[in-house]
């Protein structure tokens, strides 16, 4: 399994909206789709041993547990050395507030602590189910950062021009903010705005709110920019 196709099954969620170049190709969108059916999401962590009988406690990466109890195989990885092993899943039980699971072949507290702290994955199909106006934060990675230009309010005939590449997502006091690492080729930014004072690109933080951020377009790896002084 390779690391770069595992991702964290964080999810970003909202009710106003919820490589530095895209491949052009008659075969994208059905070349993009087979790409994320094959990715592995981390859906969970085993959080020790729970009775004697192999059981453990799982602490879920999306904070949601439903979408467990629908899982009949897992995948165990180790995510310091990258070690990784398949399971078949025998129960799935749901306490007051917490989740626990029990693995073929792990049959006791001992054999649980060998892989305490290890990630569960799943294929995409298995991770939580996103709602409307909802993405898995590795969606959102990788997306070009695009701006069309207005003129009395309505965009412009002009193709909209890419200013920055979303490199990462995080948490801020008011909501979530991408990381945009910005176009070192964009004509539409001054050499201010691009360069820090030491002549390095810039690496931005824009607020992932409706009155900065249009619409997002994961499927074609694109995110609309509403203003570029944001960017400054």
């Amino acid at each position: 399994m390779e690391q770069s196709d595992t991702h964290k099954e964080n999810k970003l969620m909202s009710s106003k909206i919820k490589d530095s170049s895209i491949p052009e190709s008659k075969n994208h969108e059905s070349d993009v789709q087979k790409s994320l059916e094959k990715q592995m999401f981390i859906v969970g962590f085993v959080r020790g041993s729970h009775g004697i009988s192999g059981e453990f406690k799982v602490e879920s990466a999306s904070g949601y547990f439903e979408h467990f109890e629908q899982m009949t195989e897992v995948t165990l990885r180790n995510g310091k050395t990258g070690e990784t092993k398949p399971f078949k899943v025998e129960s799935v039980d749901a306490g007051t507030h917490d989740l626990y699971m029990k693995l073929a072949g792990i049959d006791t507290p001992e054999a649980v602590k060998k892989y305490n702290r290890w990630e569960i994955l799943v294929p995409r199909d298995n991770a939580c189910p996103l709602e409307e106006n909802e993405w898995y934060i590795e969606d959102l990675k990788q997306c070009a950062l695009v701006y069309q230009e207005t003129k009395d309010g309505f965009a412009d005939e002009t193709v909209p021009t890419q200013v920055g590449i979303v490199t990462d997502v995080m948490e801020g006091g008011s909501g979530y903010l991408l990381e945009v690492l910005l176009a070192e080729n964009c004509d539409l930014l001054d050499d201010a705005v691009k360069y820090d004072a030491g002549g390095k690109v810039r690496t931005v933080l824009v607020p992932l709110k409706d009155e900065f951020i249009g619409k997002v377009d994961v499927q074609n790896k694109k995110i609309q920019l509403m203003h570029l002084w944001i960017l400054e």
